[in-house]
């Protein structure tokens, strides 16, 4: 693993990948930094970095789009599989190398709520639990791009696939207000929850069996919990929905001032689902 972490590092620096990323993200940090809490006077630098989530969109899938899609389309990806090292072991490397470069402009953003409190009266601890929060919240989106690169050879579509997945999640508050809210449309869309979720099981294992027989249970479930209470459906997709929203918990340290442990181990959660997808779709493919 840190052959494969030490290659991929240098690679991000030995193309401009790296220095197009770390100038994005900490020129936007820049920005808003200078006309929120020095031109403005805003104590809390945790503000600016709130604003600046938008730029995740972009600049994460510049970083990830390139990790497997491009193996894959120069070949390169036959060798990794046949070396003696374990897939976990690559896909550990490579993610830890995104996770590094991701460091370097969230430690250089470290600089700002120090300067706040040098210039006057500063939140330097709800500032720096923010920044982890940040950092946290960057980790979880480059583990989705590193999942979405490995399923293509296209680092085009990597990174349209991975710009798409951030722009939902980025509106992902503001739509859950247009769910439904009558107990009939909750269980369909419910249904159609359980049942893309089976087919990326079916997708994972190849066994219809399983498969066939989780939908069986499921519906089942569904419909005799539906005509013995129908009240249990009722607005149930926006609160299901609004539980698994990643900025909500960024939102807790930002602007409530919350150190959201349970939101730390929901980001920790998502990172460590999306390594295992990415293990389990090269895996796959090892073996096809």
């Amino acid at each position: 693993m840190k052959a494969i972490y030490k290659r991929e590092v240098a690679s991000y620096f030995n193309t401009v990948i790296g220095f197009v990323f770390i100038a994005i993200l900490v020129g936007f940090i820049g920005i808003y930094f200078l006309a929120y809490n020095l031109a403005g006077g805003y104590p809390y630098f945790s503000y600016s970095l709130g604003s600046v989530l938008f730029i995740f969109m972009l600049a994460i899938p510049i970083l990830t789009m390139r990790s497997f899609s491009d193996e894959r389309k120069s070949k390169t990806d036959q060798l990794l599989l046949t070396a003696p090292v374990g897939i976990s072991s690559i896909v550990l490397g490579k993610y830890l190398a995104m996770i590094t470069v991701f460091a370097i402009p969230v430690c250089i953003s470290i600089l700002c709520p120090i300067i706040i409190e040098f210039k006057g009266d500063g939140f330097l601890l709800v500032d720096m639990a923010t920044i982890f929060a940040f950092f946290l919240l960057g980790s979880v989106y480059i583990a989705i791009g590193m999942f979405i690169s490995s399923l293509t050879e296209s680092q085009i579509i990597s990174a349209v696939g991975t710009f798409g997945i951030l722009l939902l999640l980025y509106l992902w508050p503001n739509l859950i207000e247009f769910l439904p809210a009558t107990a009939s449309m909750n269980m369909i869309g419910i249904l159609c929850i359980i049942t893309i979720v089976v087919c990326i099981i079916y997708a994972i294992t190849k066994n219809w069996v399983v498969s066939v027989g989780l939908e069986v249970v499921c519906v089942l479930t569904l419909v005799i919990t539906y005509f013995v209470n129908q009240d249990i459906f009722e607005h149930r997709l926006s609160l299901i929905f609004s539980n698994i929203s990643f900025i909500d918990t960024f939102e807790s340290f930002a602007y409530n001032q919350i150190f959201d442990i349970d939101g730390i181990i929901y980001y920790l959660s998502i990172i460590g689902l999306f390594i295992y997808l990415t293990i389990q779709s090269i895996q796959k493919r090892r073996w096809s």
